[in-house]
């Protein structure tokens, strides 16, 4: 896999997918930046959100479970001298459906954060990583 990341002026960068998509990354203004997209550590946390939302979904629909949402809130906690790397991350899943099973739901995240999710797993190697999620009834 290949990426690219081009610096435009200041702090601002787009950050090009081997995918063919396009990303603008910013700094903070007291650093610099404009403000103009997310953080580069930022775009991590997302992408591993992304990334296990992806999993949690696919498996909860081979289980033929009745989803219709699923959004994945992310807290996490750096180190406060450099590097400054994750040291806690707390994944929140909320999903909605028809008399969900808090069994499968239960599988869905261990599956994702043990064995499918690369991105929680790398992130795992230097964070503390925590998993909770509450079902909405659609």
């Amino acid at each position: 896999m290949k990426t690219r990341v081009t610096w435009l002026e200041d702090m601002t960068y787009v950050a090009q997918s081997p995918s063919g998509h396009a990303v603008v990354l910013d700094g903070p203004p007291e650093l610099g930046g404009h403000n103009l997209g997310p953080r580069p550590m930022e775009m991590l946390l997302m992408g591993m959100g992304g990334c296990t939302a992806i999993d949690a979904v696919n498996i909860l629909r081979k289980a033929r479970q009745d989803l219709r949402g699923c959004e994945v809130q992310i807290e996490a906690e750096r180190a406060t001298e450099d590097p400054k790397v994750f040291t806690q991350i707390h994944v929140h899943f909320i999903l909605t459906g028809i008399n969900l099973s808090t069994k499968h739901i239960e599988r869905a995240i261990h599956l994702s954060a043990e064995k499918y999710c690369s991105a929680s797993i790398m992130l795992g190697k230097t964070a503390r990583m925590t998993h909770t999620f509450e079902i909405r009834e659609a």
